[in-house]
C-alpha cells in the first residue's frame, strides 16, 4: 500500500496537468476532494488517507483507483459505451430482488 504522500503527490500530479499549473497546494487538494482543508491538515499529519474522498474523486473524474493507490496501469479510465447503463441495470435488479 502507498503511503500518504505517494498518493498526494499523484493526485497532484493529475490536478497539475489539469489546471496547466507548477504547484498544488495542499487546500486546493483538499477542496478538490470535497474535504475541509483543515481537516486535510489533521489527516495529512496523522499519515490517516481519505479513501472515501479519493474513490468519489475518481469516480466521478474517471481516474483509476488502482493508479491513485498503487500506482498501477494508466491514470485515467476508459468506459466502454454502456457501462453506465448496464451499472445502473444491474444496480435496479439486485435491489428489486432484495424486495421480494
Amino acid at each position: 500500500m502507498a503511503s500518504f504522500e505517494e498518493i498526494q503527490q499523484r493526485l497532484k500530479k493529475l490536478l497539475i496537468r489539469r489546471y496547466g499549473k507548477t504547484k498544488i497546494l495542499d487546500k486546493e487538494l483538499a477542496m478538490t476532494l470535497g474535504l475541509d482543508p483543515q481537516y486535510y491538515a489533521v489527516i495529512k499529519r496523522r499519515n490517516k488517507i481519505p479513501y472515501e474522498a479519493i474513490a468519489d474523486f475518481c469516480k466521478n473524474e474517471c481516474i483509476s483507483l488502482n493508479w491513485v493507490l498503487f500506482g498501477q496501469s494508466e491514470p485515467y479510465l476508459t468506459l466502454t459505451p454502456n457501462l453506465s447503463y448496464n451499472m445502473e441495470y444491474s444496480t435496479k435488479k439486485e435491489k428489486n430482488h432484495e424486495q421480494t
